[in-house]
């Protein structure tokens, strides 16, 4: 324990306050932390189940279907080497499915379901209101 704090103190004590805030919030697209292994897709170019070259048929142990939408979503991460997983990859036609790090897929994640959750509320699309016709005509009310 003791040992822990002194290599913590040695490396605090290395940088300013300035340089150890700036470390907290680095953007995780700037400098990956590690390899781009886990998978991404973008429901939103997703065809889902009516897509020709699916990748849920291509990978079942990678890709599911989502219930709530349709869409295909990885189910499991790490699967980058996998050969049946870079088949559908690129197979895919909408070029939908990335390879990311994994603090990536978590941001990705996160802002895609605020999409989806603003898109579809209680599993139903809400169209936006029409917009009343204006009319150029001229209308004599007397």
């Amino acid at each position: 324990m003791i040992r822990r704090v002194i290599q913590a103190y040695q490396m605090l004590s290395k940088y300013s306050r300035s340089e150890i805030i700036e470390r907290e919030y680095l953007d995780p697209f700037d400098e990956p932390e590690c390899e781009a292994l886990d998978l991404f897709v973008n429901e939103l170019l997703c065809v889902g189940k009516g897509c020709p070259y699916s990748c849920v048929k291509a990978a079942p142990h990678a890709f599911t279907f989502a219930s709530s939408t349709g869409t295909a979503r990885a189910t499991s991460q790490g699967k980058g080497e996998d050969y049946q997983v870079q088949a559908a990859v690129g197979q895919c036609p909408r070029s939908c499915i990335h390879y990311v790090t994994p603090s990536q897929r978590i941001i990705l994640e996160e802002l895609l379901d605020s999409i989806i959750d603003a898109r579809f509320e209680n599993n139903r699309y809400w169209k936006p209101k029409k917009q009343p016709k204006n009319s150029s005509n001229h209308v004599d009310w007397y």
